[in-house]
């Protein structure tokens, strides 16, 4: 039985983290048997906001490819590769722009959200939102239908995409009268979200509040030791009423494979300096393998372009399989 096709990816705006480790990394490592799995490296999703700075989009793309493989993502199962790379995306974007109005993007709750999280980049209003922020829901579409993907792991805060995805699909097919697409269908994390380490919504390189992948020991003892508690002494897992010391014992129970109510009944009887520490050797112990890896990925960046490399052949072969269909379909294969 053939397999259905999965893809999923990753914006290059910096190494990985915590967030991206438990919340998308270890399901793509564990899908990627059962899975036709493409894994993308969205540079020009990453410039719809950092268009100023391209120069660091391109820095972080090696970086996004070494965590990956470094997590466990072997080249033989799945498919890594540079979005820019495939221009047919580029493409089918333009023609999925003629089915979307610009009110549906203006009410697309993730867009909105995002919009109101850049008021340094697109005004206090989004009065200066760009055409391509804006419109990155309909290229999102043309990066799952391009690789005519089935499944696409995301979190929760992007299930109006798969869904925008959605009425594209469905809109194509019923207005050229053809079967081209699977209908996406979104794959939610069953891992709990992990917050930043100064209690923020995120863990994010703009917030500076992250532990990303490949920190050394040292660097990941500093940043779990300044990561910001309560008042309190007591040790417990309430996110509601006291999210802080909550995600760090999360942390510490997704380590451990516990619940985390249960790792919080075996830690009550700490200091919180003394979990920190405890947490923070563990976690080195936990992300030792991975890091070991990630140094040789460094040592040879070489292998790692001729895997994007592979990749990107793959894909132009399925993107132009894809093409040439839309084309048929909309009767404009001259």
């Amino acid at each position: 039985m053939e397999k259905k096709t999965l893809l999923t990816g990753d914006r290059p705006t910096g190494p990985l983290h915590l967030g991206h480790y438990f919340g998308s990394l270890q399901n793509r490592v564990a899908m990627q048997n059962d899975f036709d799995s493409y894994i993308m490296v969205a540079d020009v999703q990453a410039l719809t906001d950092n268009f100023h700075q391209p120069e660091m989009v391109r820095e972080n793309v090696l970086e996004v490819a070494m965590d990956n493989i470094a997590a466990g993502v072997d080249p033989k199962k799945s498919t890594l590769f540079i979005q820019s790379q495939i221009p047919q995306i580029a493409e089918l974007t333009v023609f999925y722009s003629n089915l979307v109005t610009i009110n549906t993007l203006k009410r697309n709750p993730t867009v909105k959200a995002e919009i109101a999280e850049k008021k340094e980049l697109f005004g206090q209003d989004g009065e200066s939102v760009t055409y391509g922020f804006l419109g990155y829901p309909v290229s999102q579409a043309a990066d799952i239908t391009i690789v005519r993907a089935h499944i696409v792991p995301v979190g929760e805060d992007q299930l109006p995409m798969i869904e925008q995805a959605r009425e594209i699909v469905e809109r194509f097919h019923r207005m050229y009268q053809c079967d081209i697409f699977p209908l996406p269908q979104a794959k939610l994390s069953d891992s709990p979200r992990i917050i930043g380490l100064d209690g923020s919504g995120k863990m994010s390189k703009s917030l500076n509040n992250a532990v990303y992948l490949k920190d050394n020991p040292e660097t990941t003892i500093e940043k779990i030791k300044g990561a910001k508690t309560d008042s309190s002494t007591t040790i417990e897992f309430n996110p509601k009423e006291r999210p802080e010391i909550s995600n760090l014992v999360l942390i510490y129970a997704l380590i451990h494979n516990q619940n985390p109510k249960d790792a919080a009944s075996e830690l009550k009887h700490n200091t919180y300096s003394e979990f920190k520490l405890k947490l923070a050797q563990d976690l080195n112990r936990h992300l030792a393998p991975f890091r070991a890896k990630r140094l040789e990925l460094e040592a040879k960046p070489h292998y790692v372009k001729e895997i994007l490399d592979m990749g990107r052949v793959k894909v132009l072969e399925k993107a132009e399989e894809t093409m040439k269909l839309v084309r048929e379909a909309m009767k404009i294969n001259y």
